[in-house]
């Protein structure tokens, strides 16, 4: 997927999980989806693509709906620090994140513990309660 990121950069996520890959398939079948921006500005899905503040808007209210206090940009943090200690090289991190600097992703992987495991007990209260 590639997103157009602040300065007019344009990176690309990797979509490298099953579950999330088959529930976008289910998401792009159920609303028609053929081209243009993947989520949409408008309350029908059929506007431009998403701001930045509109995505940190709508992440704010889905962190109060579940008691979770994490920022939009710590995702980024906690997917470079698990990445890292999972064993990844940093130049394939820096690679994925579309940094231009080796430094910049170090600083990355300095992430607080606290924030990657307030992240994975949510997905974990995510998952249990989807069950």
């Amino acid at each position: 997927m590639r997103i157009h990121g602040k300065g007019g950069s344009v990176r690309t996520v990797l979509l490298d999980d099953r579950g999330y890959v088959a529930l976008l398939k289910l998401y792009l079948a159920r609303f028609g989806y053929t081209t243009g921006p993947l989520f949409r500005a408008s309350i029908n899905g059929a506007g431009g693509p998403l701001s930045y503040d509109a995505a940190h808007h709508r992440w704010q209210t889905y962190c109060a709906t579940s008691g979770v206090e994490i920022d939009i940009h710590q995702l980024r943090h906690s997917h470079a620090t698990e990445l890292i200690n999972a064993g990844v090289s940093s130049e394939a991190v820096r690679r994925r994140l579309g940094h231009a600097s080796a430094e910049t992703t170090q600083l990355y992987a300095l992430l607080d513990d606290k924030v990657a495991a307030e992240i994975r007990a949510a997905r974990r209260r995510r998952d249990q309660a989807t069950r």
